[in-house]
């Protein structure tokens, strides 16, 4: 039986709002999810032009971890990246499919198929903040606490990592959803099965 472990912090995004721990951090009138990320972008006051490079699904998960890494108490040197959505990369996987059906402007774009791979995401986050730790992806029905709760708690009892930046990233088409949480061994949630799933719901 390996330490207790916590979540330090978690974020949440969601119809144009955002928060924190519960609390709100941000709420945007705009409903097109570029215009609300946006919109994020410049209330968080954050430096980093390659976001505007990004596919909705890496903005996503880019800004819910800036948010949780500015109250953050931990070093992001061996901290681990696990998501996992519904929709992979489909999102920008249609619109990539567009450039090569389209037979008169027909140029698939580098830029989009780069992000063909919903992974991508976290190497934009691991670039940003030099985390050079373990990292994966992966696709479920619905969030699953059960394997993230197994997961997260493997790789910090086993030493692979210090701290886990853990949680769901889904974007599809308008529809978007974050739930971004930070497990070490300090915090004030005890990181459970059942508190992830009731924080997820809640």
């Amino acid at each position: 039986m390996g330490k207790k472990l916590y979540i330090q912090h978690y974020c949440k995004i969601k119809d144009n709002k955002i928060t924190l721990n519960g609390s709100l951090v941000f709420e945007d009138v705009s409903t097109e999810p570029k215009s609300f990320f946006k919109n994020t972008y410049k209330s968080l006051d954050i430096k980093y032009p390659k976001f505007f490079k990004m596919d909705n699904l890496s903005k996503l998960a880019f800004l819910a971890t800036e948010i949780i890494l500015k109250k953050a108490d931990s070093d992001t040197k061996n901290m681990a990246i696990i998501f996992s959505n519904k929709a992979s990369s489909l999102d920008t996987d249609r619109k990539y499919q567009d450039s090569i059906n389209d037979r008169e402007n027909y140029f698939p774009s580098p830029a989009v198929f780069v992000y063909t791979l919903p992974n991508i995401g976290i190497g934009e986050i691991s670039i940003k903040h030099q985390i050079k730790s373990e990292n994966a992806f992966f696709v479920f029905d619905k969030y699953n606490s059960r394997f993230h709760h197994t997961y997260e708690t493997s790789l910090i009892q086993n030493k692979k990592s210090d701290s886990v930046l853990a949680g769901w990233v889904n974007f599809d088409e308008s529809t978007y959803e974050a739930f971004i949480y930070l497990v070490s061994e300090k915090g004030y949630i005890e990181h459970t099965e059942e508190n992830l799933m009731k924080l997820y719901k809640d």
